[in-house]
């Protein structure tokens, strides 16, 4: 993470989905709190010229509110995209350092998580991006937050409204898609 950002880390991310249409997505953004918030950029399936452009137009969301913003993907295009951080498990060093987050799904993961600046543990609720998975509910989430070495970020169905839970079952923040798109 670079001088432009607080050093507290955030504890409101907004996840990228292809399932958002870009204006929404951008409209999210615009809406983070000034210098308190932080986007993950996945859209995996995205043709390369259409993903680096949503990025960029992220990017100068990110830069004007003082957002992180973090690539999905390896830390050397991270680096290269000039993103805050790399998200997933890269563990490789840049030239330039990065804020690394990871997902956590199980006690494995927490596991190969260590030495992640912070994690996102998820499903906390069903969650329409990944409909049909199981989700870990609160007391199973508290049980896995309890596993991870970082800072943790909750993930999956969690909407502004359980904030009063997060901090009870072991989140340090919380992360969404629907829950700050729509």
């Amino acid at each position: 993470m670079d001088g432009r950002h607080r050093k507290k880390l955030p504890t409101l991310w907004l996840m990228t989905d292809e399932r958002v249409n870009d204006a929404a997505l951008l409209a999210a953004a615009a809406r983070l709190p000034k210098g308190r918030g932080g986007i993950v950029f996945r859209h995996y399936r995205t043709d390369e010229k259409a993903r680096r452009a949503l990025f960029m137009a992220l990017r100068a969301i990110a830069w004007r509110r003082r957002l992180v913003l973090l690539l999905a993907g390896s830390a050397r295009d991270a680096a290269a995209w000039r993103a805050d951080g790399a998200h997933g498990r890269d563990v490789r060093r840049t030239a330039r350092p990065l804020l690394r987050s990871q997902a956590v799904h199980d006690v494995r993961e927490a596991m190969t998580a260590r030495g992640a600046d912070f994690c996102f543990v998820s499903p906390l609720f069903p969650t329409r991006s990944h409909p049909g998975a199981g989700a870990l509910g609160p007391v199973r989430f508290a049980a896995l937050a309890r596993q991870v070495d970082a800072p943790v970020m909750a993930l999956g169905g969690v909407r502004r409204t359980h904030r009063p839970m997060l901090r009870r079952i072991g989140a340090d923040g919380w992360a969404a898609i629907d829950g700050l798109t729509l």
